[in-house]
This record gives C-alpha cells, sequence and structure tokens, in this order.
C-alpha cells in the first residue's frame, strides 16, 4: 500500500503544496496568493513527481480556508487530470471529534490534529501560528475537543495601526529586547510574548482540566519566529497540515482494503 499524493493546503494568505511519496511529505513549496500564476507550473512539477513515483495514478488532496484562493489550485489540477479530494467533504479526517452539534470547524485544524495524534500518540496541544493563532486540544484517545482562536501576529499588528493615529505600520518579526524602548520594539514585544503567554495560559487550563500536561505541537508560517527556543513547545512542524492528508489517504487505503 503506497500513500502516494499531492497535498495542497490552502490558507488565507498563502499555498503550501508538496508530493507525498510512500507518507514521506516532500519539499515544500509555500506561494502567498498574489503569485498564484506561477502556481499551474510548481504543481505541475510535483505532479511528475508523483506520477514517477511507484503506487498508482496521482490523486491530490486539498484542504482550503480561502475558497476564492483555492480555484486557481483546483484549475491546475483539472488541467493535469488530475482526481481530486477535498479533505473532511469528500474523504473523512481520521480524528475524533468532541464539539458542539452543529459546529463547523476548518479542516486544516483538523488534519494538523490527525498529523500531530497520529505522531506522539498522546494528548496534545496544537499551536497553528498563521494568519489567526489556533490553540487546539486533543486527547489522549485522539479525539479533537476544539480550542481556542486569536489574532495572528501580523494581524494583532494591523490592527494596531489601523485602529490609532501615532502607532507606525510594522511587520512581525522578534524583537529585539524582553522590553520594548521604543514604540516599535513595544508594539513587536506585546505581540510575540502576548502569544506565547496565550499558548502557556490555554494550555495549562487544557491540562487542569484534562488532568494531564500535554504534548506541544506548533506549525505555521510564524511557528519558528514565536517558538524557536522556547522550552513549552516540544515540536515545530513546518508541514503538519500536510502530513495530515497523508495520514488521511493512508486511512482511507486502509478502510478500502478492509
Amino acid at each position: 500500500m503506497s500513500v502516494n499524493l499531492i497535498a495542497i493546503n490552502v490558507g488565507n494568505t498563502r499555498t503550501q503544496f508538496a508530493a507525498v511519496i510512500d507518507e514521506q511529505v516532500g519539499d515544500l513549496h509555500h506561494l502567498t496568493h498574489d503569485h498564484d500564476d506561477d502556481l499551474a507550473d510548481a504543481l505541475g512539477e510535483v505532479h511528475a513527481q508523483v506520477t514517477e513515483a511507484e503506487g498508482g495514478e496521482p490523486i491530490a488532496f486539498l484542504s482550503a480556508v480561502n475558497d476564492d484562493a483555492a480555484k486557481a489550485a483546483l484549475e491546475a489540477l483539472t488541467v493535469l487530470q488530475c482526481p481530486t479530494a477535498k479533505v473532511d467533504e469528500h474523504v473523512p479526517i481520521p480524528i475524533g471529534r468532541k464539539l458542539d452539534p452543529e459546529s463547523i470547524v476548518g479542516a486544516d485544524r483538523l488534519l494538523n490534529a490527525a498529523a500531530a495524534y497520529d505522531r506522539v500518540k498522546q494528548a496534545c496541544v496544537v499551536v497553528d501560528a498563521g494568519s489567526a493563532v489556533t490553540v487546539d486540544f486533543v486527547d489522549g484517545e485522539g479525539t479533537f475537543h476544539g480550542g481556542a482562536i486569536l489574532p495572528g501576529a501580523q494581524m494583532q499588528l494591523e490592527a494596531m495601526h489601523e485602529h490609532t493615529a501615532l502607532l507606525p505600520e510594522l511587520k512581525f518579526r522578534k524583537p529585539a529586547e524582553a522590553i520594548g524602548h521604543n514604540t516599535t520594539e513595544a508594539m513587536l514585544d506585546g505581540v510575540f510574548h502576548g502569544i506565547r503567554g496565550a499558548v502557556r495560559e490555554l494550555t495549562e487550563k487544557y491540562a487542569e482540566v484534562y488532568g494531564a500536561y500535554p504534548n506541544i505541537i506548533a506549525t505555521g508560517g510564524d511557528a519558528h519566529t514565536l517558538f524557536d527556543g522556547y522550552e513549552l513547545v516540544e515540536s515545530i512542524v513546518d508541514d503538519l497540515t500536510l502530513r495530515g492528508m497523508a495520514v488521511t489517504r493512508r486511512y482511507q487505503l486502509e478502510q478500502t482494503d478492509a
């Protein structure tokens, strides 16, 4: 059983994709949505990699939180004549769920949870630091309980600039000092330590409810800036969402063979 596919995750600001061969995620590609003209060629290269691998015709798995941005990927896959499945719509994600009735959760959060639990096989907190920051809890049985959503680092900086008269427009980066001695550093300190503090506080609350301290895994575009060297976070996995697609494909094949 070969788990080979094209894994595509369309976020709010960029599209991340890679070839998955024998369940191993290959080189990551990232394109912001203003570079969608380059997407078709890049997906063509990934399609060729999967086609050349043993294990049958390639299939694409797609997760999207931005339907408009997903159109470019779908059009490219149509030209490539590559069968495409939207995860959690056409293919169920193998993760238990304990949520309110009628609750709708983004497929990316569920994929992250499935990949994280498959990786550690124990209770875990999954932090996705992108345009928004999600801090989600998965229990020791592999059940997704939801969690918390807060504005991402860049969104916070933009909000401060747009809704005040004097605060400058900034790009997020790690602050140079723990105490901001100027406006720029003060803003960066507030966002940087505010997100890290939120993750710590939420994890402690989850641990109180669950009765044990969970493993913490981070992913997302700002994960390294926020959490490199942070003792709270056990691991940073850049391709966690795509790994979730590999886990989903494995489960699909297992169910087909059963």
